[in-house]
């Protein structure tokens, strides 16, 4: 066990024997505070990764001497927090894009910056553009080099002057932290390849019975793509680990270098000006025999390690998880100490599952167990996003309102791909499991929502459906606490492009359907009247301004109210100042309840923020088809 004293020993050893000359002297004092704050918690999770390795203490005192460089790197200028923290006020509103579909590259980004926010954008989150395969980039998670932008996008100039242009206008910058594994090209995989014993201790290297022994025991993650997670390499003669695809190779965290070296990576995506790092893919960055080899004890080990090298260094950044696992598991990973931010995949997937049944049973027992997080975190909450809809919540809840797990996953992939009858989605299916038929579902809002197919029938009642579906959905995540979160094209309303399909390195990766280039035209029809795009567009720009103007969006108390009817969601926001009820109509049916707005909210002085003008009985309240209400009152 290291005690306080062996602590501080080392410590003493390690300070004696890195350069801290490159530190300046403005920035010297703080820095200490924050070594004799942070550095008994790091040494700690150090040891527990590391502790038997002969070469711990070479590779903590590689590790000091890298957080002390990035002292040395000019400061860049960030957002000026009005709230603390930040991602829990109401000015927050994210979206991610892509750097090629959005704007064509990053100077063309900048040009785009009125648009972001005359929208209202004040967290920007770029999708990976380091240099990664031109063929094989997973769109961009495959990467070759995390200190180089992909040339086709800009330079790191590029990045930076990206970066200080929005940090000038309030909008932060998210960049990916991709360190589960890297791309086959990368120079640490191809030192392996040449022979390097150094680097061919970074990735799990296998012979074929230990990569037998780990896959009877892991899920396949991309069954299409290849059976089992791992790869035969005939230049090394060994299995390599390979959880996603052949050519994105695994790292071994096992090995304290390759800590060591993925936290001078991530240093340098601090330096280019983000402000938040996602953590892709955290739940498989430790691997051990005879388990799942997802969200082990050392997996969080590790990111709280990578924490505590951010607020030694850079500790303005905040992390965000990215864990598209059982919601339990998802919970797990948000705490001040290791992500701070983490997307709520739990309640995307069950706003569309209380869609398609057009129910909230489902959505409202998942939320009360799962919703809650720490003081000093927040959720980001999203409809849609980059990548598939997975059905991951917690099979034990909808056992209990009499749900097969199985069997209603099977339902909700049928109904959002347009193979149930009576849907109104235009989704495709995405890795669909030969052995089991599972698969995941992918689409634009639009397209899921109906919008797709209302177009192509040509009904009225149909597109008119569709759109308030997408109103309903945006105003419930514009609503709940945490950061909402826009996904680029969503916004504006755009359907599903199969050009993908002529691509041959894209129509393996069906992805790509909602992956589409925003195009002047797009940008023409959201601003035409009488367009569903524009509809769409004008309603997102009014909530997000309505957001922003009332302080009960921002840290402020949450509860859920179960009303009478099975197809309602409601939640109740409090501040000292204001009460918001928030109340939604998952089916396309006019609701009649026993509950008044006056009840409810203990008030007969109550506005509805998004119909300001109508007056708010206090007789029972009615609900139109997916009506939805954001009714407001100031207390005393």
């Amino acid at each position: 066990m290291n005690t306080a004293y062996e602590t501080r020993k080392t410590l003493d050893l390690i300070l004696r024997e890195i350069d801290l000359s490159g530190v300046p002297a403005r920035r010297m004092s703080a820095f200490r505070k924050r070594i004799d704050l942070y550095f008994p918690d790091l040494f700690a999770h150090m040891m527990e990764l590391y502790g038997t390795r002969y070469d711990a203490y070479v590779h903590m005192r590689t590790l000091m001497q890298g957080l002390a460089r990035h002292q040395a790197t000019p400061a860049m200028r960030r957002v000026k927090s009005t709230t603390e923290p930040w991602f829990e006020g109401r000015e927050a509103v994210g979206m991610a894009v892509y750097v090629d579909l959005f704007a064509g590259d990053l100077k063309g980004l900048i040009d785009r910056i009125p648009y972001l926010e005359d929208l209202g954008v004040t967290y920007l989150h770029l999708m990976p553009l380091y240099l990664a395969p031109e063929a094989n980039s997973d769109g961009g998670y495959a990467v070759s080099d995390y200190r180089t932008v992909n040339p086709a996008l800009g330079t790191n100039k590029d990045l930076k002057a990206l970066s200080r242009a929005l940090h000038a206008r309030g909008i932060r910058l998210v960049l990916d932290f991709v360190f589960n594994h890297t791309s086959d090209e990368h120079r640490w995989v191809r030192a392996a390849l040449d022979g390097d014993p150094r680097y061919q201790q970074f990735y799990f290297l296998c012979d074929p019975d230990d990569a037998d022994a780990y896959n009877s025991t892991v899920r396949e993650i991309f069954p299409q793509v290849r059976r089992g997670s791992f790869t035969w390499n005939e230049t090394l003669g060994k299995h390599v680990w390979t959880t996603f695809n052949s050519f994105q190779w695994d790292l071994n965290y096992a090995n304290p270098d390759v800590f060591v070296s993925v936290v001078d990576e991530m240093l340098h995506l601090v330096s280019m000006g983000a402000d938040v790092l996602r953590l892709d893919a955290l739940a498989f960055v430790w691997k051990e025999m005879g388990t799942v080899c997802e969200n082990l004890p050392k997996a969080h080990t590790v990111i709280q390690a990578f924490n505590l090298c951010l607020k030694l260094a850079a500790p303005e950044v905040v992390f965000k998880s990215e864990a598209i696992v059982h919601p339990d598991e998802v919970n797990r990973y948000i705490r001040r100490d290791e992500c701070e931010l983490s997307y709520n995949p739990l309640m995307m997937a069950l706003m569309w599952e209380s869609l398609a049944t057009r129910r909230t049973e489902l959505l409202n027992a998942s939320m009360e167990r799962s919703f809650a997080i720490p003081e000093g975190t927040a959720w980001v909450n999203y409809i849609r996003c980059h990548d598939d809809i997975g059905w991951m919540w917690d099979d034990a809840i909808s056992a209990r309102l009499g749900i097969d797990g199985y069997g209603h996953r099977q339902f909700l992939n049928r109904f959002y791909t347009g193979r149930f009858e009576g849907s109104f989605a235009s989704g495709v299916p995405f890795q669909e499991n030969p052995t089991n038929g599972d698969c995941r579902v992918c689409g634009t809002l639009a397209s899921l929502a109906g919008v797709e197919q209302a177009q192509q029938t040509g009904n009225a009642l149909a597109m008119e459906h569709a759109l308030r579906r997408i109103d309903l959905l945006n105003a419930v995540v514009f609503a709940t606490p945490g950061i909402p979160l826009l996904y680029q094209g969503d916004e504006i309303g755009v359907l599903n492009d199969d050009a993908y399909l002529t691509d041959p390195s894209k129509r393996e990766d069906s992805r790509w359907v909602h992956r589409k280039a925003l195009t002047d035209a797009d940008l023409t029809t959201a601003q035409a009247p009488g367009t569903p795009q524009a509809h769409i567009h004008s309603e997102i720009r009014r909530m997000i301004a309505i957001r922003k103007a009332n302080a009960v969006f921002g840290s402020s108390s949450f509860d859920l109210i179960r009303l009478a009817s099975p197809h309602t969601f409601a939640f109740l926001r409090e501040t000292d100042a204001a009460r918001l009820l928030v109340v939604a109509n998952f089916s396309e049916h006019t609701l009649s309840l026993e509950e008044s707005v006056a009840d409810l909210l203990g008030s007969a002085k109550v506005m509805d923020l998004l119909a300001p003008e109508t007056a708010i009985g206090t007789g029972p309240l009615r609900l139109d088809a997916y009506g939805v209400h954001w009714f407001h009152t100031i207390r005393g």
